[in-house]
């Protein structure tokens, strides 16, 4: 018998019930992958409020590498809360962020001198590593690159490149930020992968002739693999020529590891892949197994530009959030989940690699570690996005029990963030319920 148990029709009554609540108090903005409410997680399941169980391939869209409550961390948060709550690093220091902010030091790229400090959400470390490069260079000028995904307040959303629904009407943004184009192999108009690299690199000296010249730029702020730009992965060659070109020019490099960072691509953070060290990091999501936290890790000369006072906030590295992160930091250690992400990622590769021959609807399948995607396209010569196919798949797929979210640019992408401790028998079913929508989706758009 399988994990997945689907006792009522869904939404179940009770989440109808609830529904209806949410409907009369909550604004419409946030939006819902599934149409109904948690009531238990436990490692790759989750468990609603009418008892039907579901597989969770979204991991709270890659923020729980580790699972759903893991028994290392909530251990970790029962001891902390008999303890104190939140002193506030500003008002009252306390031991474990000074312990999360020496273990990250120590298992971040680079041999150089570091520092940390932390912060609530993804997007905050985002804002403050632009405060710090800003600060250090005496320059104003950020770089991000097309299709990326850096969080929704005014400097993130800025960096941001995709317009509905996160910038749309929301403007005018922060000024003095560029976008840069990013490779993406698969739609690279038949150039081989080195020359697309090439091409575009060689534009980067072009945009500083056109668009601001290099000694006004602060930094470039790059995702290692884009997240919700459909886990797009560029080549070592691509990473280490953009990162020649901010150290001939004097410009920061950060990497903003929110979704990517702690075990989900098969190494502790994706930057270890392209052997690039950056100057500053961004982290959040699996840090701490769903507790708010987040952090910005870099250079010692550089984190220590901002003077004190400049950088903080109230929440910032909360002890239950730097509880969490340390346990979680131990789980991916000890128990192997980087070699499991690496598993995983040949698991799903077995399975789907060959569905381009199989469905004309399904452009390209690819994956770094656990972090797994499969593009679809109305047309395998013309690639042109089919968005339509990708919601009905979804639609089938979570009436059948199994929690997956779409990405991309197009939102043509199915994207597949399961957590490193699902099991081989749940990634089986949850591969099989997958196979077996995306057959019956192709060969209804066939017959139509």
């Amino acid at each position: 018998m399988g994990s997945i148990n689907i006792r009522t029709e869904l939404p179940g009554p009770k989440a109808k019930e609830l529904l209806a609540k949410k409907e009369k108090n909550v604004p419409k903005g946030p939006f819902n992958t599934m149409q109904t409410f948690a009531a238990k997680g436990d490692g790759a399941l989750l468990t609603d409020i009418d008892g039907n169980t579901f597989l969770d391939f979204a991991g709270a869209i890659g923020t729980l590498n580790v699972g759903h409550c893991p028994p290392r961390v909530v251990e970790a948060l029962h001891a902390q809360i008999d303890q104190y709550l939140h002193p506030c690093f500003h008002v009252m220091m306390y031991e474990p962020y000074i312990k999360l902010a020496e273990k990250l030091n120590s298992i971040t790229p680079g041999n150089h001198s570091k520092k940390t400090f932390f912060l609530s959400t993804g997007a905050e470390a985002v804002e403050n590593a632009v405060k710090i490069a800003r600060k250090y260079t005496g320059r104003k000028g950020i770089i991000s690159f097309e299709r990326g995904f850096h969080g929704r307040t005014y400097m993130s959303m800025s960096l941001t490149s995709k317009v509905k629904p996160y910038k749309y009407e929301f403007g005018p943004f922060a000024p003095e930020t560029y976008k840069w184009p990013y490779p993406y192999y698969y739609r690279s108009e038949g150039l081989k992968d080195k020359d697309h690299d090439n091409a575009l690199l060689k534009r980067f000296e072009t945009f500083f002739l056109s668009e601001v010249p290099p000694e006004e730029v602060a930094a470039v702020i790059m995702e290692p693999v884009q997240g919700e730009g459909g886990f797009v992965m560029p080549s070592s060659h691509f990473i280490k020529g953009v990162k020649a070109l901010c150290e001939k020019h004097g410009i920061l490099f950060i990497a903003d590891e929110v979704q990517t960072g702690f075990g989900r691509t098969g190494k502790m953070f994706a930057m270890e892949h392209y052997d690039v060290v950056p100057d500053l990091m961004t982290m959040s999501k699996s840090i701490g197994a769903g507790l708010p936290v987040s952090a910005v890790t870099g250079r010692a000369d550089i984190m220590d530009s901002p003077n004190i006072g400049e950088v903080g906030g109230t929440y910032g590295g909360s002890p239950l959030g730097c509880a969490a992160a340390l346990e979680v930091i131990r789980t991916i250690e000890e128990e192997g989940l980087l070699e499991r992400a690496n598993e995983i990622g040949s698991l799903f590769t077995e399975k789907f690699s060959d569905f381009p021959l199989k469905y004309k609807q399904v452009g390209d399948v690819r994956s770094l570690g656990a972090m797994c995607a499969i593009e679809f396209v109305k047309d395998q010569e013309t690639k042109e996005p089919n968005k339509e196919i990708v919601q009905e798949i979804l639609s089938k797929a979570h009436n059948r029990g199994l929690i997956i979210m779409s990405a991309g640019l197009y939102g043509n992408i199915i994207r597949l963030l399961s957590p490193l401790v699902t099991t081989n028998e749940q990634l089986d079913e949850g591969f099989s319920i997958l196979e077996e929508v995306i057959g019956e989706c192709a060969h209804k758009e066939d017959f139509h």
